[in-house]
C-alpha cells in the first residue's frame, strides 16, 4: 500500500477514535511491564483488575520481590499461565534490583532480556512509558492491517517493518492503539462488521470477499 493512502486511513481512524491509548492502567514503567506481562492471553480489563489488587500491596520491583511467590501466584492466578507468569515477574524484579537500581530500562535490548519479556512487550513498554515510537503488534494489529492490505507478512515482526515503513515515525505510537480499537470495535475476527466500517473502501479483505465485478460497493 502507497503510504498516501495509509496516512488517509489512519486519519479515518484518529477521527472515530480520538481517545485511542492502551487499556492497561499503569502509573509508571515498572506498573506497565508486570501489566503487559501479566496480558499474554488474558484481557485488559481482567488484568486491570488484577493489578489494581497488586500495586496496592507492591508497586516495585523490591516490593514484589518481598511478597515471594505464594502470595503473587495468589493474586495473579486469574490471569491465567500464573505458574510462568509468577516466576517471569519475580526473575524480572531480580534482575532490575541488581542490575538497574530497581528502574525499568527504556532502551528495547534491555527489555528483552528481561524474563517474559518479548518485542510486543518491550514495544508496549518503550511507546506507552517512555513515548519512544514502537509499533507493537498483537492478534488485533496483525488480523486488520493483513485485512487492509498494510502488510501481506504473517509473523508479527514483518507486519511490524511493513507497518513502520507506510505510517510516519511520529504516528507509530498512536497507530497502534488505533488498528486495536478498530479490531475490537468494528474489524473483529470472526465477524467482521463491515457495513460500519468508515475505511472499507480501504480494505482490500471487502473488495477480495465481498465486492463482485461491477459493483460499484457501498
Amino acid at each position: 500500500m502507497e503510504k498516501k493512502e495509509a496516512e488517509q486511513i489512519l486519519s479515518k481512524l484518529k477521527a472515530n477514535y480520538p481517545s485511542a491509548r492502551t487499556a492497561l492502567k499503569f502509573n509508571s514503567p515498572f506498573e506497565l511491564l508486570i501489566a503487559t506481562i501479566l496480558s499474554a492471553q488474558c484481557t485488559d480489563i481482567r488484568v486491570n483488575e488484577i493489578t489494581k489488587e497488586l500495586f496496592e500491596l507492591a508497586n516495585t520491583p523490591q516490593d514484589i520481590l518481598k511478597l515471594g511467590r505464594p502470595r503473587l501466584i495468589q493474586i495473579i492466578k486469574g490471569a491465567g499461565l500464573y505458574k510462568n507468569k509468577s516466576k517471569n515477574i519475580l526473575e524480572t524484579c531480580e534482575i532490575l534490583v541488581d542490575e538497574y537500581e530497581g528502574e525499568v530500562p527504556a532502551k528495547r535490548e534491555e527489555l528483552e532480556k528481561l524474563p517474559g519479556v518479548g518485542r510486543k512487550t518491550a514495544n508496549v513498554v518503550l511507546a506507552n512509558a517512555f513515548n519512544i515510537p514502537a509499533f507493537a503488534v498483537d492478534t488485533h494489529v496483525l488480523r486488520v492491517s493483513k485485512r487492509l492490505g498494510l502488510t501481506d507478512k504473517e509473523d508479527p515482526r514483518g507486519v511490524e517493518q511493513d507497518l513502520m515503513s507506510v505510517f510516519d515515525r511520529d504516528d507509530w505510537n498512536v497507530g497502534h492503539h488505533l488498528l486495536i480499537y478498530h479490531g475490537r470495535a468494528v474489524c473483529k475476527a470472526r465477524k467482521p462488521q463491515c457495513e460500519n466500517c468508515s475505511i472499507i473502501e480501504h480494505c482490500k479483505y471487502y473488495h477480495d470477499n465481498y465486492q463482485y465485478p461491477n459493483s460499484t460497493g457501498r
